[in-house]
This record gives C-alpha cells, sequence and structure tokens, in this order.
C-alpha cells in the first residue's frame, strides 16, 4: 500500500473543504450538480473521444497502482538468477528447463526460454527490449489518459463559470440572486481546477513512476539472462545486478 497516494489525496480534499470553510462560503458551496455535469462528465466525455477502448481498458486496470503499485521483487529476482546461473554452469542450459514452467512472470519466463533455447546473447536482448519498450509504450500511455483528464477539466470548470455568469446575466432585475448564482459559477472552476492538479495530473505522474521503477527491474531480469548465456560467474552477475536496485 502507497501511504503517501492516500495522505496525499486525503490533505487534497480537506484542502479544499477547509479552505472553503475558513474563507466562509462554507461546505454547501462545494456543491453543484450542475457543476459536477459540466467538469466531470465533460471531461470523461472529451478523454472517450481522445482515447482507444483498449488504452481506457489498460488506464482503468493500472490505476490501483497508485495506492498498491505490482510488487518490483528486485532482491528476489536477483536470488533467482543467481541460483539459475549455478544450475546453468552445473547442468548446462537445459537444465533450466524445469524452471520455465515455475516462473509465474511472463516476462522473466520469456527470457528463460530464451537462454534455454540456446540463444545468443544478442538476439536475447533485442528481443527483450522490444517486449520491455512495447510493455513500457502500453503502460505510458494508459497513465497518459489521467494526464488528459487533467488538462481537459480546467477548461471544462471555465465553461461551467461562464455558463453561470450567463445565467446571472439574465437575472439582473432580481438583485438578490446575483450573489449566489456568481458564487454558483465559480464552483465549476474549482471542480475542475482542483480535480486537475489534485487527482488527475498526481494520479498520471504516480503511474509513471511505478512503471519507470517496473521497467528497470525488467532492465534487470534482461541483463541477468544475457549473463547466464554468457556463461558469466555467479558472483559477478549478483554484483552487477545489485547495482538495479540503487
Amino acid at each position: 500500500m502507497d501511504i503517501l497516494s492516500l495522505v496525499g489525496l486525503t490533505l487534497g480534499f480537506l484542502a479544499v473543504v477547509v479552505g472553503s470553510v475558513l474563507k466562509g462560503a462554507g461546505v454547501m458551496a462545494l456543491l453543484s450538480a450542475a457543476a459536477f455535469m459540466i467538469v466531470v462528465v465533460g471531461t470523461v466525455a472529451a478523454i472517450c473521444v481522445q482515447t482507444p477502448l483498449s488504452v481506457m481498458r489498460h488506464a482503468l486496470k493500472i490505476l490501483p497502482w497508485v495506492f498498491k503499485p505490482p510488487p518490483l521483487q528486485g532482491e528476489q529476482l536477483i536470488r533467482k538468477i543467481v541460483e539459475w546461473s549455478n544450475i546453468a554452469r552445473k547442468q548446462g542450459l537445459l537444465g533450466l528447463e524445469p524452471q520455465i514452467e515455475r516462473e509465474p512472470d511472463d516476462f522473466v519466463r520469456k527470457a528463460l526460454q530464451l537462454v534455454v533455447d540456446g540463444s545468443e546473447p544478442e538476439t536475447i536482448r533485442s528481443v527483450m527490449e522490444v517486449e520491455l519498450g512495447a510493455r513500457e509504450h502500453a503502460d505510458t500511455t494508459a497513465a497518459k489518459v489521467f494526464e488528459g483528464m487533467g488538462v481537459y477539466a480546467p477548461t471544462l470548470g471555465i465553461i461551467g463559470a461562464v455558463l453561470g455568469l450567463m445565467s446571472v446575466m439574465q437575472n439582473l432585475a432580481d438583485p438578490s440572486k446575483l450573489g449566489q448564482g456568481i458564487a454558483a459559477a465559480f464552483t465549476a472552476t474549482v471542480y475542475g481546477i482542483g480535480l486537475a492538479n489534485l487527482f488527475f495530473l498526481p494520479v498520471a505522474a504516480k503511474l509513471k513512476v511505478n512503471i519507470a521503477a517496473q521497467s528497470q527491474v525488467r532492465e534487470l531480469v534482461i541483463e541477468g539472462m544475457i549473463s547466464i548465456a554468457q556463461g558469466e560467474n555467479p558472483r559477478s552477475i549478483e554484483a552487477k545486478l545489485q547495482g538495479y536496485l540503487h
């Protein structure tokens, strides 16, 4: 569990609510069905137009990473790779074949299969780097969905404010409605800027951090498998791979 994400989102929500109370606007000033429709529903509509369905599904799939990032298990992978290196030195590369089916991670499994098949180190690197690049691109594209929502939300907040002011202008004959109408108009701006800067953009940034961390671990796997294929000393492999964890 990423406690900082939970703390940050909670503090952001409290900052807006408590700030509204301290400024004298009150909590009810932040509640507006019209602002919700214009900003939230409008932002979702805009991102749906921009995003292919497959990317949207992937974005929703990785959203929980903000609170519970996928385990990296770098130390565990290094131990596995060193163990596999010892097996390969004693039994040959074919001795690693039983390890393939036991490996739960499909990226590691694919790299290990290439080693067992006797692929050249450069072939292993080129194949797995393509795999790494494809995964990183898919994840980053999904993270940019939330980045796009952070771009659209403030603009839709301005649209909501303008629509609210248009409503106020239609009631100039009744001064009693002007103050309340202007306040309601700017609620949409609060929604747009608040959601963008306290949720959408931070979520996109946190997802990109997690994606980069996963890519680094996968680079560790690639380097480890190439080292096994080259028959390097297990202690040398361990020392080299430890550098990826700093």
